[in-house]
């Protein structure tokens, strides 16, 4: 069979025929062509790293401490 009669074949398919068909065919083509697949995104490990380190539990505690100590305000009605 030669392509032409191929392409005559496909064309004959229905649109959701033809998706199919290229769902298929897809795969196969990607690995046969170098380069073909996505390239995997890059790691967002240390992407914050120049941030420093984290607060530690200690002082995250004493920021909440300080943050909640007039809380509930008596004050506002």
């Amino acid at each position: 069979m030669t392509f032409e009669q191929i392409v005559a074949l496909a064309k004959q398919l229905s649109p959701v025929e033809k998706l199919h068909l290229v769902e298929r065919v897809i795969p196969d083509l990607e690995a046969l062509v170098p380069g073909g697949q996505p390239a995997k995104p890059a790691s967002l490990y240390g992407t914050l790293a120049d941030l420093g380190s984290a607060p530690s539990a200690k002082d995250i505690d004493e920021i909440r401490r300080d943050m909640f100590q007039n809380f509930p305000r008596h004050d506002a009605a």
